[in-house]
């Protein structure tokens, strides 16, 4: 005789599992890589407005970048600010979306390739943030997946915020906008001027005899600004 309450007892125990809990930053919400993520039924989303990263996976911080913003965030220095930030996760990652659709080296930006070549070793050298290239957003959701996979069981933390800068930082910050103007270039000038508004009113002589050539890039871009 057919026992249904041994029938309903052995649907419980073959229940499928919880999904796999990936916290998402509200500003993803139009990315194609969720509806990936969502179409495999193996995870579930929480949207979050992230001071740090576009995923979190327990303690691993991921950055999702397409190449043109990967470029874009490279300039403005953003994507370096970004870096710095995830540092208050154990673990990060970046991903670098969609080789197959854009050429990482076009030069059609104005950017020298080795200058991009220089940046992904900073990365990986100096900031010590791995890097995945990956095709388009469905192996960007699929790399999400087996990562997901990996880390199944563990506790997100939230803890990170974004990072405050001392006042000298944010000096050193604002002159790295300037055309011409690296890290080593900005120390050297608040070294020797002490302030942006020393910087801005020096003299071209004296600019030169700090930066050299740099002084008529940094005096042309002041006057746009």
């Amino acid at each position: 005789m057919l026992d249904i309450f041994q029938k309903a007892e052995d649907e419980e125990k073959t229940e499928e599992k919880p999904k796999m809990k990936i916290i998402v930053d509200n500003r993803e919400k139009n990315s194609l890589v969720l509806s990936e993520l969502v179409a495999t039924k193996e995870v579930f989303l929480e949207f979050k407005q992230l001071p740090v990263a576009d995923f979190l996976i327990r303690n691993i911080a991921i950055e999702r970048k397409t190449i043109s913003d990967f470029i874009s965030s490279m300039i403005s220095k953003r994507l370096s600010r970004q870096l710095e930030e995830m540092k208050q996760y154990p673990k990060q990652l970046l991903i670098i979306e969609g080789y197959e659709e854009q050429q990482l080296y076009s030069e059609e930006g104005g950017i020298n390739p080795n200058a991009i070549r220089g940046f992904l070793l900073s990365i990986v050298l100096e900031y010590q943030v791995p890097i995945i290239f990956t095709k388009d957003y469905h192996d960007t959701a699929h790399f999400i997946l087996v990562l997901a996979k990996k880390q199944e069981g563990g506790q997100i933390s939230l803890r990170a915020k974004k990072k405050s800068l001392s006042k000298k930082e944010q000096m050193q910050y604002i002159l790295e906008g300037f055309p011409g103007i690296g890290p080593a270039t900005a120390k050297k000038l608040l070294a020797h001027f002490k302030s942006i508004k020393n910087i801005v009113n020096a003299p071209e002589e004296e600019l030169t005899k700090i930066i050299g050539k740099k002084a008529e890039i940094f005096l042309l871009a002041n006057k746009d600004y």
